[in-house]
């Protein structure tokens, strides 16, 4: 039987002060958990209401070896920012990926500029993950990979690829003279039907209220854009990335 204690330690975990501090996070619902556990990522413990181990067996029987306890659904929920949260959690451990420019071997490498909201941020790691990006760089400024909410809009992404947090811009310098090109998207460039990407790239996305960062653009090699052929004002950063990954993928 898990303690009050414990529980109150794990729903600290909601909190990104105390993630950092654990270097531990939450992960919701099976798919998520069974994504985790598939791609090398051992839980610390699973949560679950009785009511949905047993009506699990043999998803359950294949966590055999992991620690799994049992806790009523009132208990579950503070341990979620969900307000319907689904009926089994898991605690894992940090990746613990530290950015070094000398061990990247991917040819386009996406940058996420001054991304704040988790929503997009998980889901541009996905799309990511769609298009066979394999390395994701997150700016200082940007949101963590650990809110709860990236994890979950990543939909199990976060543990297919590569993605390092609180890369700086020297870290990008880095890569730009190690022959990358710096690619920004912004409202205003090329159209991006027209361009070729070169052999070597780093893409950056940007927060679409404010566009790329002064320092990044200084850096850019090429500024592209998604023309606009109706009245938007802009486009949802994370809707703009599938369309710019699927043209340059292609």
């Amino acid at each position: 039987m898990i303690s009050q204690k414990a529980l109150k330690h794990y729903a600290s975990l909601l909190h990104k002060k105390q993630r950092q501090k654990e270097k531990k996070f939450i992960v919701e619902g099976n798919k998520l958990l069974t994504e985790g556990i598939e791609n090398g990522y051992t839980p610390e413990i699973v949560l679950t209401t009785l009511t949905f181990f047993e009506s699990q067996p043999e998803y359950f029987e294949s966590l055999n070896g992991l620690r799994i306890e049992h806790i009523k659904s009132q208990e579950l929920k503070k341990l979620t920012d969900t307000k319907s949260p689904q009926e089994v959690i898991a605690v894992f451990p940090y990746a613990n990926k530290q950015f070094n420019s000398d061990s990247v071997r991917s040819k386009l490498i996406v940058y996420l500029d001054n991304i704040s909201d988790p929503g997009n941020t998980g889901t541009i790691i996905r799309n990511c993950d769609w298009f066979g990006v394999t390395e994701v760089i997150l700016s200082e400024e940007s949101v963590e990979l650990y809110n709860p909410k990236v994890v979950r809009s990543s939909m199990g992404s976060v543990f297919h690829i590569k993605v390092f947090e609180d890369v700086s811009i020297d870290n990008v310098k880095e890569l730009k003279a190690k022959g990358y090109k710096i690619i920004c998207s912004d409202l205003e460039g090329q159209d991006i039907f027209d361009y070729k990407l070169p052999d070597k790239s780093v893409l950056v996305l940007s927060n679409e209220a404010h566009g790329p960062s002064e320092k990044i653009r200084k850096l850019s090699d090429h500024i592209i854009s998604i023309k606009r052929k109706g009245k938007a004002e802009s486009l949802n950063v994370a809707s703009a990335s599938a369309v710019i990954l699927s043209l340059l993928t292609k």
